[in-house]
């Protein structure tokens, strides 16, 4: 885990812009937090090397490529090692099934969430990938009906942004 960094204000709104539009030029998000472009640029920067944004991304409609349904698998590893694990882990980000991969505490050791063509797809995924690993316990799966988008981080109340625009 990163360490936790202070933010301000306008860090704060720096980030949210970014995460709801990461294609936005600096000038027009200088635009909207209502800075000079160069303190703008140099607030970013400084987001960027304290491990605060860690990268940059396009959303694709998974549907639109061939891959339109998407499941999340609950699945129990055992030994619960940590070799086990970061060979599991390794195993399943090689997939191009993959989308993600949680390692939670609870019920299930991880919640791996793929998207595939149909059903057959699912199946040979589950059936050939997943349980031929001999330290996969057991797996449930759950077609995904909806997926609503992932909301920005937010900041904490007494650090909201006042929404201002420079004229």
């Amino acid at each position: 885990m990163s360490e936790s960094v202070e933010l301000d204000s306008v860090d704060w709104w720096i980030l949210e812009e970014l995460q709801n539009d990461a294609t936005l030029p600096n000038r027009t998000l200088a635009e909207r937090i209502g800075l000079a472009p160069s303190s703008c640029l140099q607030r970013v920067r400084r987001l960027r090397e304290r491990g605060v944004i860690t990268g940059s991304h396009i959303d694709v409609d998974p549907a639109a490529t061939g891959l339109a349904l998407e499941a999340v698998v609950a699945v129990n590893v055992r030994p619960h090692t940590r070799q086990i694990v970061d060979q599991f882990r390794e195993f399943v980000m090689a997939q191009p099934e993959t989308r993600s991969l949680l390692h939670v505490s609870g019920q299930a050791d991880f919640l791996l969430h793929v998207a595939v063509a149909d059903t057959k797809h699912l199946q040979e995924f589950l059936v050939d990938k997943l349980a031929s690993r001999t330290e996969v316990r057991n797996f449930t799966s759950s077609i995904v009906l909806e997926q609503l988008r992932t909301r920005a981080l937010t900041a904490p109340q007494h650090l909201r942004p006042q929404r201002r625009r420079r004229t």
